[in-house]
């Protein structure tokens, strides 16, 4: 008689499952084309940075660069929403921090790196980051990576060495390894905002990490540089640039609307950045790319996208299997 009850009450279930399931998918499409756009701007915003980054580490050290842009950040931040400071609490702090050693550690990295490499090399290799998202999640669920995933990674691995080519053999230079870890670590903080965006305030969490990472890089300006004793042109303008659009709005903006999308889905939107750097990058005649170079961008444009695309796709699937095997079994 079990048997006989639980049959109509599936047969009910399901036209209800499909109507609620078809108004939920409106609602969030809605609020993710929303947060698409938030992040398009978060992407121009870092790609427009490379090269007046490297213009100012002509006049102040890598780490004081970073330590200052973000205490501009910090203040910014601090003064416009004051009043939630009074909320923090020491689970937020905590989370924040963590996450925040992510973030010091792919800006460290980029800003000592791109004293050795140009900007548009050095955006499309911080773009690698968008393909170790999945990689790293995969590792996280303990499960493979589909073979888009594997071939995306082959395609941006050899774009990167066509794109670092030097002479007539490959050779991967210093600040292209330094940047490559740079990626890694901004493929971390993707995963990590993705993971505790939804359970904290996102002004407090942007804020600390923010903090966190201009009280680090401050520790290791104390001990490995110099403070200059004025600050340049280029100095001051890539401070307006970076502290505020691209550092507190940005970082803000990312923290707020990565909650309506997935870690993955957010790392589509980012492989833009190193095209809008290489395009920076073009228009003030700053780096010309060769032929070579510009196949190994293409390659690892397809890549990530490749990656990216079908990985959303079989990551959708997998979440409505889920669903379904969830309601059949209650």
């Amino acid at each position: 008689m079990g048997k006989l009850i639980v049959i109509p009450v599936l047969v009910i279930r399901w036209p209800w499952l499909f109507e609620r399931t078809k108004l939920m998918t409106n609602q969030l499409k809605k609020r993710q084309i929303k947060a698409d756009l938030a992040l398009l701007f978060v992407a121009f915003s870092w790609g427009l940075t490379f090269v007046v980054v490297q213009d100012a580490l002509s006049g102040i050290g890598p780490y004081y660069f970073v330590a200052l842009r973000f205490l501009l950040a910090l203040v910014f931040l601090a003064a416009v929403y004051r009043r939630h400071l009074l909320n923090i609490n020491w689970g937020t702090l905590k989370t924040g921090f963590f996450i925040g050693l992510f973030l010091f550690g792919g800006y460290a990295f980029q800003t000592v790196g791109l004293k050795y490499t140009g900007p548009a090399t050095a955006g499309f290799i911080t773009g690698l980051a968008v393909v170790l998202v999945p990689l790293f999640t995969a590792l996280a669920c303990r499960r493979l990576p589909g073979v888009f995933v594997i071939i995306g990674v082959l395609f941006a691995t050899f774009g990167l060495a066509l794109l670092t080519l030097q002479g007539s053999s490959f050779k991967l230079g210093l600040g292209d390894l330094l940047i490559f870890f740079c990626a890694i670590c901004f493929g971390l903080h993707i995963i990590m905002v993705g993971r505790y965006a939804g359970k904290h305030d996102p002004v407090l969490l942007a804020t600390i990490q923010i903090g966190t990472v201009s009280i680090i890089s401050f520790m290791f300006a104390l001990r490995l540089e110099t403070i200059p004793g004025h600050f340049t042109t280029p100095v001051w303008t890539a401070f307006i640039i970076t502290a505020i659009p691209a550092t507190s709005l940005a970082f803000l903006i990312q923290n707020s609307v990565q909650r309506y999308t997935s870690p993955t889905h957010t790392a589509i939107i980012f492989t833009m950045e190193p095209v809008f750097a290489a395009i920076t990058a073009h228009i003030l005649g700053r780096e010309m790319l060769t032929l070579v170079q510009a196949a190994g961008c293409i390659l690892i444009l397809a890549g990530m996208l490749l990656a990216e695309l079908r990985g959303e796709s079989q990551e959708a699937n997998n979440f409505s299997a889920d669903i379904m095997q969830s309601s059949a079994t209650k």
